[in-house]
């Protein structure tokens, strides 16, 4: 708390502030995420819904996480306990606190799946990931996943190691071009291939036909991930901005950023399963495994299938790797503030429940395939935990906190620091005062009944 009075890390300014939040949202949120529920959700109009959500409920968000992290110099359990020690800012602060630290194991054993399949495709095995079977072989595997959960993890790790500049900027800055111009020449490959206009009109034409109540519910979820807010990372990057960068200007060019990535990801994966499955129905629904299972066989049925499946994994691998970094930044910054602990023991402790908590979940479809939580594996469990039910109420205490304590014109007084308006107030006010939490407990309630079969996504 404030009794801890190490020297605060910055950023070196708003590219890096920018590229460093623009990594921590475009990850396996966007890439492997949002294009699945895109095709699942009805292609154009889900697209649609998410845009106009990521421009209102996102940026307000956005915005007040990092104006939140900014005027108090601390990660979110001690940026809460700004305002007061009762129950209710604790447990705000706490809960944000404590989402990347169950997200970031699970989510390097996925980083870990794409580290198998890049290396398959550098070795010139691309035709066997392709093959019937190959993918739930291998998640079953236990040796083998956890070798890659491992090597992900320790990536993430030394990276956090070297710290904000040397460790987190640094390597933001050279991922996020190379992760742009790969995502350009994937998505060009993938939309000229044979058949794949009929899967960009899907994806890019909304067509209201599509649309149901679960792609709202759908939608607010997948921003939630993709934008990485309500999670505590963005009130922790914002504890290093420094005065004079523009939070607002910064935020518009990660909404842009962020939207981008999000759409060439669609135009990357949903185009080529048309012109591989001509738009069949079954190959749409493939959830989750789309990246995994579908995917491999496109390249497969490709000329130069095994370059453009280096290339594509190599982008994911950057996506994963990038948001990792901040879902592990997040974690250690809390321990730094919280218990005084110097950058090396905060990130040593991560690593070991990284460790733990992730070997559940690579172990999860394999050895200990028969443990399940309310019916399902480690990795969805937590996946579940924390998307659709941790997120929203840490969305709703930040509503609360902004609103009901800190007051609008507070935030407001903290974005004018680095510009001279602050251009989408009224937008922000409306959404933190009123929709924002209406939104999250909406998406709370959806997906618990989802979770006990009570409604059907």
């Amino acid at each position: 708390m404030s009794s801890h009075n190490h020297k605060r890390s910055s950023f070196s300014g708003k590219l890096g502030f920018v590229l460093s939040a623009a990594g921590a949202s475009v990850g396996l949120g966007n890439i492997w995420r949002f294009p699945y529920l895109a095709a699942k959700y009805g292609g154009g109009i889900f697209l649609l819904v998410y845009i106009v959500l990521a421009l209102t409920f996102g940026y307000t968000m956005i915005v007040a996480e990092t104006a939140l992290g900014r005027m108090t110099k601390k990660s979110p359990v001690g940026a809460y306990h700004s305002f007061g020690k009762s129950k209710w800012l604790s447990f705000g602060g706490w809960i944000n606190a404590i989402i990347p630290v169950l997200i970031v194991p699970y989510y390097s054993v996925i980083g870990g799946w794409v580290i198998k399949y890049l290396v398959e495709y550098i070795i010139g095995n691309g035709h066997t990931l392709a093959a019937d079977g190959y993918f739930s072989a291998f998640i079953s595997n236990g040796v083998s996943t956890e070798l890659c959960f491992i090597v992900f993890s320790l990536c993430t790790l030394l990276i956090i190691y070297a710290g904000v500049r040397n460790g987190i900027e640094r390597v933001s800055k050279i991922m996020m071009p190379i992760l742009v111009v790969l995502s350009v020449i994937i998505a060009v490959y993938s939309i000229t291939r044979p058949g794949a206009l009929a899967g960009v009109k899907y994806f890019l034409v909304p067509n209201p036909e599509n649309f149901s109540w679960m792609t709202v519910v759908a939608a607010m979820g997948q921003m939630f991930y993709s934008l990485s807010i309500a999670m505590g990372i963005l009130v922790t990057f914002g504890s290093y901005m420094k005065k004079d960068v523009s939070i607002e200007e910064s935020t518009k060019n990660v909404e842009i950023f962020d939207t981008a990535i999000a759409i060439m990801a669609g135009l990357m994966i949903i185009p080529a399963v048309f012109a591989f499955s001509g738009g069949d129905p079954d190959t749409l629904q493939a959830g989750p495994a789309l990246m995994f299972i579908t995917i491999p066989r496109v390249f497969d049925s490709m000329g130069m299938g095994t370059v453009v499946g280096v290339l594509f994994f190599l982008l994911v691998l950057f996506a994963a790797m990038t948001s990792s970094i901040a879902l592990t930044e997040s974690a250690v910054s809390t321990f730094e503030d919280e218990l005084g602990w110097g950058r090396k023991k905060a990130t040593v402790m991560i690593g070991i429940i990284m460790l733990a908590l992730g070997t559940l979940s690579s172990l999860g479809y394999g050895p200990l395939a028969a443990v399940k939580i309310i019916g399902m594996q480690f990795l969805d469990f937590f996946d579940f935990l924390t998307n659709s039910v941790m997120m929203p109420i840490a969305a709703v205490a930040t509503c609360l906190l902004v609103s009901r304590v800190i007051g609008v014109k507070g935030i407001e007084e903290e974005v004018l620091h680095g510009e001279q308006s602050f251009k989408r107030k009224k937008i922000f006010r409306v959404m933190i005062q009123y929709l924002g939490p209406v939104f999250a407990v909406i998406i709370l309630l959806s997906s618990v009944a989802n979770a006990f079969g009570w409604i059907s996504m």
